[in-house]
């Protein structure tokens, strides 16, 4: 049994963004050597989130809209978790997009489905954050 691990960083520059993170992950799959396993990546930020999903632009627009009618940006005031900070909906929109995703590593490769790919999703941005891979196999 192998295991490897590494850091992907992301600087978003506006305050909610996607990012497809599937190459990277792919690249992190080829440097491991792991030909059968799983991989876990996950948000090391709780503003943060990695999710699976068809890479559209439409459907990141969707997103966008149907998070920012859950959990709203603004007003920072309906929030108790304003204070210090003005991210409460960011926290919220990471609990429904999620914190993790786990993929089956087969024959080195990411064992998706035939749209599916792997995203960073941004909800708290303007500053530097990461996100776990590890991978464990053989």
């Amino acid at each position: 049994m192998q295991s490897y691990r590494k850091e992907l960083w992301f600087n978003i520059a506006s305050r909610r963004g996607f990012v497809n993170i599937t190459h990277d992950l792919q690249k992190c799959i080829d440097e491991s050597g792991i030909q059968e396993g799983i991989l876990l990546c996950n948000a090391m930020h709780i503003t943060a989130s990695v999710f699976i999903n068809d890479d559209e632009s439409g459907l990141h627009a969707d997103y966008e809209k149907w998070l920012e009618k859950l959990a709203p940006e603004k007003p920072h005031s309906q929030y108790a978790h304003n204070g210090y900070e003005d991210n409460a909906d960011a926290h919220l929109k990471r609990t429904i997009m999620g914190r993790e995703i786990v993929v089956a590593v087969t024959k080195g490769k990411l064992d998706f489905g035939t749209w599916e790919q792997a995203f960073y999703g941004e909800f708290d941005g303007k500053r530097r954050k990461r996100v776990l891979v590890k991978i464990i196999g053989q």
